[in-house]
């Protein structure tokens, strides 16, 4: 019996043999597409299935958040995106002031102008950081920009309708502690905390791939976020017993430092975290309010990123003087506005 040879290229070179081939596995995109066709085949026999009141409640609950907060969450991704691509970092370096107690407040209020989510302000803020931005601008960036953008703004006028002042009130709880944050490392920040990110120097990609592969990152990792958003919500209004959630909304403070500590747990992309909060509708906007200005602020895995991108020590640190500084912060607006 002869064996069998493999046929030489015209190149001289032979082919691989297949066992050294490796198969592409599937991606996320492939997986999320997978997925919602077995659903759409699937919901005949489903369907019956899922007749019970409650669950078509908790059901109604879920699809409705999400469907609300979709097109902003795409908005959001897309600006995102077209930053991280179009945007240089040197551009923040050349406005901002030198004297850092000045440059705080305006890197701040960039975040309207330079909007982001959670996921792309803290390697903005690094590469600020790397570029010799001092690092409380840089700081006060990361807070602002995925908190005060009009596309955040206005997914929340959305989901609040009737109410400006939830509005007028994200935006200065949200600046206040984005700014109170950037003074506080002015004071108190040591560089010892802080490690210092490596600035990487650019390897060719054209900017329109940057664009494309960003916004193919945020929008699955973000929309992952919003749908278990959006099971937490429905979950709670639907298995969680009413006389425990009226207790808890009695009690102003407890109400607040519930929705806010939920914000932290659920980490839901700032653009659609407003639809979720609006759902909570036994709690009063003040506690509303604690949702929307936390959840941007320090979150799971916000604290993540911060420690991967600034180091342990810094993370340690700041996300928990950030808690408690979107806490005070929303409940004196929410006192003086709400």
């Amino acid at each position: 019996m002869t064996e069998r040879t493999t046929a030489p290229r015209p190149d001289g070179d032979q082919a691989p043999p297949r066992s050294s081939r490796r198969l592409r596995r599937p991606g996320a995109l492939e997986t999320l597409v997978f997925s919602v066709l077995l659903l759409v085949v699937a919901q005949q026999w489903l369907v019956p299935r899922l007749d019970a009141p409650a669950l078509q409640t908790w059901a109604t609950i879920f699809v409705s958040i999400c469907v609300q907060a979709l097109p902003f969450l795409v908005a959001g991704v897309l600006v995102s995106g077209a930053i991280a691509a179009y945007v240089p970092p040197e551009f923040f370096h050349r406005v901002l002031p030198r004297r850092p107690a000045l440059a705080v407040p305006v890197a701040g209020m960039s975040g309207v102008v330079v909007p982001g989510c959670e996921c792309a302000s803290v390697p903005i803020a690094g590469s600020l950081v790397a570029r010799g931005v001092t690092p409380a601008a840089a700081f006060a960036f990361l807070l602002a920009a995925p908190a005060i953008n009009p596309i955040v703004l206005v997914a929340t006028a959305v989901a609040f309708p009737g109410q400006p002042e939830m509005v007028l009130g994200r935006f200065l709880a949200s600046l206040t502690v984005a700014v109170v944050m950037g003074w506080l490392w002015v004071r108190f920040g040591r560089t010892t905390w802080l490690r210092p990110p490596r600035r990487h120097s650019s390897d060719g990609t054209p900017p329109f791939e940057v664009f494309r592969r960003s916004v193919q990152h945020d929008f699955l990792h973000a929309g992952g976020f919003l749908v278990v958003g959006g099971i937490v919500a429905a979950s709670v209004n639907v298995l969680v017993p009413s006389s425990v959630i009226e207790a808890l909304a009695e009690r102003w403070w407890l109400a607040v430092l519930a929705l806010a500590l939920l914000a932290v747990v659920v980490a839901i992309c700032s653009e659609a975290d407003a639809f979720v909060a609006a759902s909570f509708t036994q709690f009063s906007r003040t506690a509303q309010l604690a949702f929307m200005v936390v959840g941007p602020a320090v979150d799971v895995k916000l604290i993540a990123l911060q420690a991967g991108t600034f180091g342990r020590s810094f993370a340690l640190r700041f996300a928990p003087v950030t808690f408690v500084v979107a806490v005070a912060s929303t409940v004196l607006v929410g006192w003086w506005l709400l």
